[in-house]
């Protein structure tokens, strides 16, 4: 197991979703989506190997994966490291991944 660590614009990125659900739909879907959140995170954490690797060889980033959530339309972007999973950001399976990461 490698604990999770997530960078600065991870954490705003998870602050912003938390932010849009509450104003789009209401405080418990929010909340739900930081459950949400945090089962995913678990996950990555006991086998940080289940992410894809696709996005980041089609934009060229070594080892980058990830991991999307079940029940909202989002995923964590990470790289496994020796000792803990550095999680890079979370962003909407709508947003321009591709721009947004390059």
């Amino acid at each position: 197991m490698k604990p999770v660590r997530l960078r600065p614009q991870a954490l705003a990125d998870l602050q912003e979703e938390v932010r849009y659900y509450r104003r789009q739909a209401s405080t418990a879907t929010a909340e739900g989506m930081v459950a949400a959140s945090r089962k995913v995170l678990d996950q990555i954490e006991r086998n940080p190997g289940i992410g894809s690797s696709r996005i980041g060889e089609s934009l060229s980033i070594p080892k980058l994966k990830n991991w999307r959530f079940t029940g909202f339309p989002l995923v964590w972007f990470y790289f496994e490291r020796d000792d803990f999973v550095d999680v890079a950001r979370l962003l909407g399976e709508r947003q321009d991944i591709l721009s947004i990461l390059k």
